[in-house]
């Protein structure tokens, strides 16, 4: 009953910990440390939730035995699918930079269901849902795309430094594949836990193999962490150290309700709950983001996501 409401506001926090990262990475230079601070963050909150809530954070060996090898690869997943967005930004820009990997995330969402991959619950694929997913990829389209396009300058069309239209085409790819990845992150998540019977520690387990590959990356690049505070700033709030906590609490409401909602309605509450919380953070301009007006037209997006969401849960 309330697992689709609570998978929307989990939904909800990763635009808020994106927000909490980017004013991070102004104060460290570089999105790969501000990704590993997150990490470490993220570990270390569920460490200490596991620890209070089960009393440990260790689970027996037992439980994973002659498992296959992807229940481990949740976190490496969640990090190639991160940064596969960092470097995709600069040569799509930002619009299509959102709207193409969570295409990648409803499309993968709905073959996982179809095919019960990854030990997901098996769901097959109904005109209704299709419905509600093509009701989905139109809210997130209005939402972003058209709500964009109406608030946007009227000077210039292309963003500077994006690539040209025609040779976008391998990056678009790309930016829907690392969809595909995010999407698979919740399935995998959501059977290592089912194995070891605690959501919390999948998704313990998942933050520390993430931690694990930022922190071997930052030294194979040779990243050296400085905080400071950005030109035009004179503080750094404490707030942008608990990006982390946030994409923790997300990572366990995924594998929390994966196995009760199936892998594409989960996928299509979160990514409601993002789009909604992405428009309230452009319009008041939360946690120093810039404001931006929000549109009718980006209202009746969410609305309609709403629908395809509801109408993919209910069929």
């Amino acid at each position: 009953m309330f697992a689709l409401p609570l998978m929307i506001l989990g939904g909800a926090l990763l635009p808020i910990q994106t927000t909490f990262n980017s004013r991070l990475r102004e104060s460290v230079g570089s999105p790969f440390l501000s990704s590993l601070v997150s990490f470490i963050g993220g570990t270390l909150f569920l460490l200490f939730l596991s620890t209070v809530v089960e009393g440990h954070f260790w689970f027996s060996p037992e439980d994973v035995s002659g498992q296959p090898f992807w229940i481990w690869i949740g976190g490496l997943l969640g990090v190639i699918g991160l940064t596969t967005n960092i470097f995709i930004f600069p040569k799509l820009g930002g619009v299509q930079s959102v709207i193409l990997p969570i295409t990648g995330q409803i499309l993968m969402g709905l073959i996982i269901d179809q095919f019960g991959l990854f030990h997901a619950p098996q769901t097959s694929l109904t005109p209704f849902r299709s419905i509600g997913a093509a009701l989905v990829l139109t809210g997130v389209f209005a939402a972003i795309l058209l709500g964009r396009r109406a608030t946007a300058p009227a000077s210039g069309t292309q963003q500077q430094g994006v690539t040209s239209p025609s040779s976008q085409l391998g990056w678009q790819a790309l930016a829907i594949f690392s969809g595909f990845l995010m999407a698979m992150q919740s399935p995998i998540n959501a059977r290592l836990g089912t194995l070891i019977g605690s959501g919390l520690k999948a998704a313990l387990v998942s933050f520390t193999v993430g931690t694990l590959v930022l922190l071997l990356l930052a030294l194979a690049l040779r990243l050296k962490f400085r905080v400071r505070v950005p030109d035009g700033k004179t503080a750094n709030p404490l707030w942008m150290w608990v990006g982390g906590p946030l994409g923790a609490i997300f990572v366990t409401f995924n594998a929390l309700f994966v196995p009760i909602l199936g892998a594409g309605s989960t996928i299509m509450a979160a990514l409601t709950g993002m789009v909604t919380a992405s428009l309230i953070v452009d319009k008041f301009g939360i946690f120093e983001a810039p404001r931006r007006p929000v549109t009718v037209l980006q209202a009746a997006g969410i609305a309609v996501m709403l629908a395809g969401v509801a109408l993919i849960r209910l069929t």
